[in-house]
């Protein structure tokens, strides 16, 4: 693993920045308590390899490291988010396997993701729990412990699918300004529960023109469903939204769509430019309706 070569780079719109570079740094460039709601994906740990700098999250060499290097933007995420108000952070938990770890089994990454926000002073506020489709979740990781030839062979191998978890954080202190967006009262009972099950898995941005040649193995964008969601439940029209994680750019398009503003960071080029371009055309979408 080597350093690439880091540059930095920002791009503007209309009611958006986009900033390409470390979000352990470029976090300090926005205004403290600044950021009305913060929607993001982090890297999961090690699970994945996004590029090859040693910058980016995905390739820290533990968990602690992992940790270590994400206190850095909780910290940032905190400084620049408004008191009272909310952090979305999707996650889910991590396997491991025979060959890495001696066996196979799950680790608590959700639960050490909140204990890392609750130690630089987040209240942990909620969660909501996401359900997965099991046998898409099978074809695309090939999990010996969902396939029906384990079933078949010894059920003792078995394990549910791996559900994505939504973290709700909230900043200490008086929120001064109350959210009261157009979130119906039949939303609200439907979204009110602790598991969503309708979250459209394959409702994402378009990943494929990110890909570089010899990618990484996993672009694996927000729903903009669920990010929707977060947008209007915890946000108000004209609000700032942010993502340290911004990937291709999902946060900020659904922001720009229910038009709040949007700033984001994002240290891979390819994605940045991707982000670029779905951000304008977000806008463009804006001005033709």
């Amino acid at each position: 693993m080597i350093d690439d070569g880091y540059v930095t780079d920002d791009a503007r719109g209309d009611d958006w920045h986009l900033m390409l570079g470390d979000s352990c740094e470029r976090i300090a460039e926005l205004e403290p308590e600044s950021v009305d709601l913060s929607v993001f994906s982090p890297p999961f740990a090690s699970l994945y390899t996004y590029s090859p700098t040693l910058r980016d999250l995905g390739n820290s060499h533990s968990r602690d490291e992992f940790f270590d290097h994400f206190g850095f933007v909780i910290r940032g995420l905190w400084s620049v988010t408004k008191p009272g108000r909310i952090a979305c952070v999707h996650v889910q938990q991590l396997t491991t396997s025979k060959a890495t770890h001696g066996v196979i089994g799950t680790t608590d990454f959700r639960g050490e993701v909140i204990r890392e926000f609750q130690a630089n002073n987040w209240t942990y506020y909620g969660d909501i729990t996401i359900d997965k489709d099991p046998q898409a979740q099978a074809i695309r990781t090939k999990a010996v412990c969902l396939m029906f030839v384990t079933l078949d062979r010894d059920q003792a191998v078995l394990r549910p699918a791996l559900a994505d978890y939504l973290l709700v954080f909230k900043k200490p202190g008086e929120n001064k300004v109350p959210v009261k967006s157009d979130v119906s009262r039949e939303e609200w009972i439907k979204w009110a529960h602790p598991i969503w099950y309708d979250i459209n898995e394959t409702d994402t941005l378009n990943v494929r023109v990110a890909r570089e040649d010899a990618d990484e193995r996993h672009i694996c964008p927000l729903q903009l469903g669920l990010i929707e969601r977060c947008v209007r439940l915890w946000s108000n029209p004209g609000e700032l939204v942010f993502s340290p994680f911004a990937g291709i750019g999902s946060e900020g398009y659904v922001a720009l769509q229910h038009k709040r503003r949007f700033v984001g960071i994002e240290l891979k080029a390819s994605y940045w430019r991707t982000a670029r371009d779905n951000l304008h055309k977000a806008t463009a979408q804006l001005t033709l309706a």
